[in-house]
């Protein structure tokens, strides 16, 4: 830092709130605005640990700097924390005020940063239904990140996903807004190890600041289409989408709120100050600062046509409360219009006050620089990969089982491992090469060892490129194009000549990297109008299926798929999403029984595109059907399977009837009634049976706990049902609990439980 005394500022004794008011009154309106924005790629060379920057940049940093995006993108742990230590020394020394900045990234289920811990995808994140092992495995994101030198990571995803053809299924915790929101939570903490705003804490140099995207309504586009306009009622909105960032806020005291792409009622999200200002900072409370999505601002020009240019994008979002944009908007227009009065002074001042409060609150002035050895030690560690194992477990959800499984090593000689997904390591999207990593194919073949023959067969492909594990970084203009059909023809018989050798099939299908949301793309963004299998897959199941060997399916995807001929004819079949890097091992031993699948669908499966939407919440008057076709889902929310069996039994609630302030306690005897060990999801939905004003849904999620319980181990479970369970809002918004029956149901999925009333009396 320059020779200047030592202002109170850069006095760690003092509170944050004097520090924050010192800096600030020394700030000149430049300084505020270099802090609103991130900063373009530095073009810098590293020697001998500090950086060295051309004039160019030099010109550009002479204020300071917001932030950074992606510094570990290419980089190995000890490279990037060299890049990091010289930047910040560099604002720190050649800056007038030498602000720190934040360094932005990834970390969806994992740090996106080369040799980051990959762990499985979010939607995988949610089929645990375990948020204590959720927030052990944000604490473990968070400390790759602060190791590298990173302190601002743009996760978790809180939007709630109704529309499966949408491509960004895959980044949330799936349709069912209490679920959305234990999960979510649940990584806030992780992250973040402290409630922000709650009181005096900072967050340690373990812990990074988190950020609650994306706000709101992303997750149901018109017709699945990514960014399309959400049009809902303010009570569907505030009832649904916006309950888990309501939670990220007050519960979990969050950082940061990420705006969205997409308009709510002809509003895009970007200028919305109901949604931002009203309902965010007002009614919530929120005292964090709002950052753009990528580009965010801009597109109020050329997406959503409701500015005419840079500087009148940048107006319109500064005065609906976007602090931090991802862009340039902010940085090359903002001053000449606060010079020529058309921004207020006191609007930059307030978003730069948000801002440099939350790098106080990360010990950035203090303590900006990271340990290049301490991240080498860290960085996919041994006790992270234990954890990318044993959350790979937790998530994998067994959905039918005929009896074929767990496999007896001893009992087979020949297993056929087939399909386009089996031998590569495929992460999903948000993900960087982790540096190792076990397909499915290498976790059975070192599961096995010589006790059994594996056979291997690629089957067919699903796109013309397969950029498994790579991310975004692989993908190019041909990623998402349909494969050759003569290759696939010739790869389908090799397939079942390769099938009849075996006395079990494993067949390993679904989607993979390029069908996914592609980063930075217009051309693709993984949006589908089809929910069957992509390619030439439904061929290649039926072929093996024909040859009437025993077949096992292993769906790896990010998307429920409609797949009726595959859960109709297949003697066993296993949702896995995307793994991470240790998913191969992680299904070679579920395969063979060691140990056993117990995670849930956080989402329903459709039985084709044709009956979206499915959640499961829905209204009553949605309750209708096609001509000639089936309701039902073909895999209802909740729903999972073990290699054991478990009964419900004593289901009571004390008392039976309550007032509307009052409380009641539902319990559950659970008994494994089979010969494993297993996990068992207990799940209580409500109901309210009869409303004087606005209607409700058929059920609603609104307690659950996962249990281990071992052959003939029985427990019982109990759910505390508050006003906060049995309240909705009325017609005039007004959050109320009627006087009436409640239907109230506990078993192991949507479909499946005991049920009895609670009545609420005046």
């Amino acid at each position: 830092m320059p020779d200047t005394p030592e202002y109170p500022y850069r006095n760690p004794s003092l509170p944050v709130e004097a520090r924050l008011v010192d800096l600030l009154s020394r700030m000149t309106v430049e300084e505020k605005i270099a802090q609103m924005s991130i900063f373009p790629k530095l073009t810098n060379i590293l020697v001998d640990g500090d950086i060295e920057l051309d004039e160019a940049t030099r010109t550009q940093l002479v204020h300071g700097i917001g932030g950074l995006g992606r510094p570990g993108q290419h980089a190995g742990p000890k490279e990037t924390v060299l890049a990091t230590n010289a930047i910040q020394k560099y604002l720190r020394e050649h800056t007038r005020l030498g602000i720190p900045a934040f360094f932005v990234d990834e970390a969806l289920h994992g740090l996106m940063a080369h040799g980051s811990t990959s762990f499985p995808q979010a939607i995988g994140l949610a089929s645990s239904w375990d948020p204590e092992l959720v927030q052990e495995v944000f604490s473990a994101v968070a400390r790759e990140m602060r190791a590298r030198g990173e302190n601002w990571a743009l996760t978790p995803v809180l939007d709630l996903a109704r529309e499966p053809r949408w491509g960004r299924t895959e980044e949330t915790y799936g349709e069912d807004p209490f679920l959305g929101a234990c999960i979510g939570t649940a990584a806030i903490c992780g992250l973040q190890g402290v409630s922000l705003f709650s009181g005096t804490q900072l967050i340690n140099d373990q812990h990074v600041l988190a950020t609650a995207k994306h706000f709101a309504a992303h997750g149901q586009p018109e017709g699945g289409r990514n960014c399309a306009p959400a049009n809902f009622t303010e009570g569907e909105l505030r009832e649904n989408y916006l309950k888990a960032f309501q939670a990220a806020v007050t519960e979990a005291g969050v950082g940061c709120v990420m705006a969205s792409y997409n308009e709510i009622n002809g509003i895009p999200v970007h200028i919305n100050t109901w949604l931002l200002e009203q309902v965010l900072r007002k009614e919530w409370g929120f005292q964090g600062f709002i950052v753009s999505d990528g580009e965010g601002i801009s597109r109020l020009i050329d997406f959503h046509h409701v500015a005419a240019s840079k500087a009148q994008a940048a107006r319109k979002a500064i005065i609906a409360g976007i602090d931090f944009e991802l862009d340039t908007c902010y940085s090359s227009t903002l001053l000449s219009q606060v010079r020529d009065g058309t921004v207020l002074v006191t609007q930059v001042d307030q978003a730069a006050e948000r801002i440099l409060r939350a790098k106080f609150l990360l010990g950035l002035f203090d303590q900006p620089y990271a340990n290049p050895d301490m991240a080498e030690e860290i960085t996919n560690c041994a006790e992270h990969c234990q954890l990318a194992y044993r959350t790979a477990i937790k998530s994998l959800v067994l959905l039918k089982n005929d009896g074929l499984l767990p496999l007896a090593a001893n009992n087979i000689k020949k297993l056929a491992v087939i399909g386009p997904n089996a031998a590569g390591l495929h992460l999903g999207g948000y993900s960087a090469d982790p540096g190792h990593g076990i397909s499915i194919l290498d976790g059975i073949r070192k599961k096995v060892g010589g006790q059994i023959q594996v056979l291997y067969a690629e089957g067919c492909k699903i796109t013309r490129e397969d950029f498994s594990g790579q991310g975004w970084r692989g993908w190019h203009e041909d990623a998402s194009e349909p494969p050759d059909e003569a290759e696939d023809k010739n790869l389908i018989s090799q397939a079942v000549e390769t099938a009849c050798q075996a006395e079990v099939v494993l067949l390993v299908i679904g989607e993979n990297e390029s069908v996914c949301r592609e980063a930075w793309s217009e051309r693709h963004r993984g949006d589908r109008d089809s929910l069957d299998l992509p390619g030439r897959q439904d061929e290649l199941v039926r072929k093996v299926v024909e040859t009437g060997v025993p077949v096992v399916v292993l769906l790896i995807n990010g998307r429920p798929l409609s797949v009726n001929y595959v859960a109709e004819k297949a003697n066993a079949l296993f949702e896995g999403w995307y793994l991470g890097q240790e998913g191969g091992a992680a299904f070679a031993d579920a395969l063979f029984g060691d140990v056993n699948p117990g995670g849930r669908l956080p989402i329903t499966f459709p039985r084709s595109v044709g009956q979206l939407p499915t959640y499961y919440n829905h209204k009553p008057s949605a309750d209708r059907s096609y001509l000639w076709a089936d309701s039902t889902p073909l895999f209802p929310f909740g729903y999972g399977l073990s290699y054991t069996t478990f009964e419900y039994g004593n289901l009571q609630i004390t008392p039976a009837k309550i007032k509307p302030d009052g409380q009641a306690v539902v319990s559950v005897e659970v008994i494994n009634t089979g010969k494993h060990s297993g996990d068992e999801v207990v799940q209580l939905y409500i109901h309210d049976v009869i409303t004087e004003s606005v209607t409700r849904p058929v059920k609603e999620l609104k307690g659950f706990q996962r249990i281990t319980l071992r052959p003939g181990q029985r427990q019982k479970v109990d759910f505390r049902i508050t006003p906060e369970h049995l309240s909705f809002l009325n017609e005039t918004m007004q959050r109320v609990v009627e006087p009436g029956i409640f239907e109230i149901m506990v078993g192991s999925s949507s479909t499946d439980g005991l049920t009895l009333q609670l009545e609420v009396v005046k």
